[in-house]
């Protein structure tokens, strides 16, 4: 399915920084990300990617790129409010993240 650059180009990618991580409770592969992005408060970000990472707080400070607007979905009773972006194949995962560090908010083009 080819997606026009009209529709591409209604996604907001912004850099966001890690701030703090949390384990959600009963749910083997979410995290519970909070998100810096330049705003007034940061973001709660809900993403599926623990199983990759044996000491989630390794992840605080991390810069990365995010889909900010989205509409707000509730996983597991928490409201996530974005998307991380990562990729992943059968025998490897990444975070995607910007080869310098870049203030956050900085959209992506």
């Amino acid at each position: 399915m080819n997606v026009s650059y009209d529709d591409f180009a209604k996604l907001e990618i912004k850099i966001g920084t890690i701030t703090a991580v949390e384990v959600v409770p009963d749910a083997d592969k979410l995290l519970k990300l909070m998100v810096d992005f330049g705003e007034d408060l940061p973001r709660q970000i809900i993403s599926g990617i623990r199983l990759y990472f044996e000491d989630p707080q390794v992840l605080v400070g991390v810069q990365s790129p995010f889909i900010t607007n989205l509409e707000p979905r509730t996983i597991r009773g928490f409201e996530s409010q974005g998307m991380i972006l990562a990729a992943s194949t059968a025998d490897a995962f990444a975070l995607l993240q910007p080869s310098a560090a870049l203030p956050v908010g900085t959209k992506i083009k």
